[in-house]
């Protein structure tokens, strides 16, 4: 149709999606043979697709695997339940309370390892959430990522807060190990170095060598830059002792608070063992099942710490009893209640 001179050419209707004949950018999509439009998904996102999968299947097959083993022996896992549900009440209630201050320790210890002062109250909270982020990424970088986004809420730079969580996590790890050489003295001969030929332990330490050097030659410059980092951070730390007393009361007291949750626990269902025997078995136990990546060391820690107090002298029962107490007042619990925590505190920008 011809409009005249001087005639305002009439706007199209709005459910016209044409203007001048071509179609806005907005609703412009790319066509693939065929004719239907592309429906591919960006790299970034298909990236972290395949990696949400990939924990995800990881993460069935371990509890596949958990829900087997529980179908095997599950005469033994009802009777610790059984044992469980008749344990002492007042040894059950020394095990929750040790087992909400470990979110207290491990708050002390991230102030400790930080040159910054942090607000307490956020960092408790913070902590409590991160225990159950735990649980669906493998052992401990749930609660890494958690306390690295806080940090950086709290204006750290990136790598000055992932300096802290490394201080905190080395603070961490030579605390247990101060913990598991003081508790060996005391109960010799419960730790046992396995016995192997010395063909294998050859081999091993020639394994352990040849990986090591490997890393040192790809890695030298941030290896060398992270550890200086580290060191500088750790020098910042101790140069106050207040936070160098967070730092190491914290570390010592989160170890030396889960031992006692499971030697509470132990006391609840009546087992005949010492409680430093025990806390040596946990810290043994769980420092092996950290070597696992598995989402919250799900059935790793279990078995372990099944196995190092039936090696120690419990019976099955009472162990099973032991490993489920345990589970029940750190993990299964405080579950619910930290994934709303963590999103209450995502929602609040604290994260």
């Amino acid at each position: 149709m011809t409009v005249p001179p001087g005639t305002a050419k009439p706007s199209p209707s709005r459910g016209d999606d044409t203007v001048d004949g071509r179609r806005p950018a907005v609703h412009r999509r790319a066509a693939v043979p065929g004719g239907q439009p592309s429906t591919a998904v960006p790299g970034p996102a298909r990236r972290l697709r395949g990696r949400i999968t990939w924990h995800a299947g990881f993460a069935l097959v371990v509890l596949v695997c958990a829900a087997y083993l529980a179908h095997r022996h599950w005469p033994l896992v009802a009777s610790g339940a059984a044992r469980l549900a008749d344990a002492d009440r007042g040894w059950l209630l020394v095990a929750t309370a040790a087992a909400g201050a470990t979110w207290a320790a491990s708050a002390l210890a991230q102030q400790g390892a930080t040159t910054v002062p942090l607000p307490a109250g956020r960092l408790v909270a913070v902590q409590f959430a991160a225990a159950s982020a735990n649980h669906v990424l493998p052992s401990g970088l749930g609660a890494s990522a958690v306390n690295l986004r806080f940090l950086t809420r709290c204006g750290l730079p990136v790598p000055q807060a992932a300096t802290a969580l490394a201080v905190k996590a080395g603070a961490g790890a030579v605390g247990r190990g101060c913990l598991i050489a003081a508790l060996a003295l005391a109960c010799p001969g419960v730790l046992r170095v396995p016995r192997a030929p010395a063909t294998a332990w050859t081999v091993t330490a020639c394994a352990a060598a040849v990986v090591a050097a490997v890393a040192a030659v790809l890695l030298a410059g941030p290896l060398r830059r992270a550890l200086r980092s580290v060191l500088l951070d750790v020098r910042a730390v101790h140069e106050v002792p207040a936070r160098a007393a967070a730092l190491w009361g914290g570390s010592l007291g989160s170890a030396a608070l889960h031992s006692a949750v499971v030697v509470a626990v132990t006391q609840a269902v009546g087992l005949p063992l010492p409680p430093a025997r025990v806390a040596l078995a946990f810290l043994a136990a769980s420092s092996a099942a950290v070597l696992l990546p598995i989402p919250g060391v799900i059935g790793s820690l279990d078995a372990a710490l099944a196995l190092a107090l039936t090696l120690a002298g419990a019976p099955g029962s009472a162990a099973a009893s032991t490993v489920l107490g345990y589970r029940l007042l750190t993990s299964w619990l405080p579950l619910v209640p930290g994934l709303m925590t963590l999103g209450v505190l995502v929602r609040r920008r604290v994260l």
